[in-house]
């Protein structure tokens, strides 16, 4: 109970808007500071950052892929993109235990600044229609 209140507590904080969507998972709404969607779940010892960030294509996933692992290589300061599904999702693990707001802080950010980021660079492999 004490690490889901540790979450809940630096959600609050960040004066980010958010739903609770199950005990240990909240949902961010917080468009107005580009973490919209992202998925804060409390998985002991972790906690689990993630949002879908697009359907993968019918081709060109290879041309994806790469671009993907060059993106977790050379430009994500936090977190890396992988795949689930059929969707790629931009995640990010914390140890819960020592985690502390800034770090909590500094995940987020980077997954606001991957999003912004790289919307562009990954728009030209989006499914059309």
């Amino acid at each position: 109970m004490v690490n889901r209140q540790k979450v809940q507590s630096y959600l609050i904080d960040l004066g980010l808007s958010f739903e609770e969507v199950d005990a240990n998972t909240w949902l961010l709404t917080d468009e107005e500071k580009g973490l919209n969607h992202i998925v804060v779940m409390v998985s002991e010892p972790l906690v689990i950052l993630r949002v879908k960030v697009m359907e993968l294509p019918e081709g060109g996933r290879e041309k994806l892929y790469e671009r993907l692992l060059r993106l977790n290589a050379e430009d994500l300061l936090h977190g890396a993109y992988a795949l689930e599904g059929d969707h790629v999702i931009l995640i990010d693990t914390l140890h819960l235990e020592t985690m502390d707001l800034q770090d909590f802080r500094a995940s987020l950010e980077a997954m606001g600044l991957a999003l912004a980021e790289h919307y562009r660079v990954l728009g030209e492999f989006r499914r059309k229609g």
